[in-house]
């Protein structure tokens, strides 16, 4: 169960409200020079040539870009999958994105516009699948290892499997 702050829960719960929630994504590879931080909410502009918008989290530069994300689903018998939509604004990230040769992750986090540096929701690092892109958009599966969803302990104490503490 997680616990979300009083101001995340007015704003998740509310008709209307002015607080917004921002997904902050950190994918990270042994490939990469450095992790890629990516936003869904322009809050700060950083510089104007180029111009450049973004969120300052944690003393961590942020970078928008049109980023669509599906949340992680729930389901009892599946790993958790989502979906990542990012705008292909500059063309950087096709060649980026080939360039690889095992799955990067990605793990998303949530906060408030208000309190930036408090993360309220944090998701798992997930590997990026099935990559599809045009002109403009990257797509990609974010899937999860089937071991996160395996029973601990693996085995369960049954009649079949243990007849002795059914007596």
């Amino acid at each position: 169960m997680r616990v979300l702050s009083l101001n995340m829960r007015k704003a998740l719960f509310s008709q209307e409200t002015g607080e917004v929630v921002i997904f902050l994504l950190t994918i990270t590879h042994p490939e990469l020079e450095a992790p890629i931080y990516l936003t869904t909410d322009p809050t700060t502009r950083f510089s104007d040539v180029p111009l450049v918008y973004g969120t300052m989290s944690r003393g961590i530069q942020f970078l928008y870009a049109g980023i669509d994300v599906t949340l992680p689903d729930e389901q009892d018998k599946a790993p958790p999958a989502s979906k990542l939509t990012i705008a292909n604004v500059t063309r950087e990230l096709i060649p980026l994105a080939r360039s690889v040769s095992t799955p990067p992750s990605v793990k998303i986090e949530a906060v408030l516009a208000s309190a930036l540096d408090a993360v309220e929701m944090i998701w798992p690092a997930m590997d990026m699948a099935n990559l599809t892109y045009d002109a403009s958009f990257l797509q990609f599966d974010l899937t999860m290892d089937a071991l996160v969803t395996e029973p601990y302990p693996s085995g369960t104490f049954s009649p079949a499997s243990f007849p002795g503490l059914f007596y």
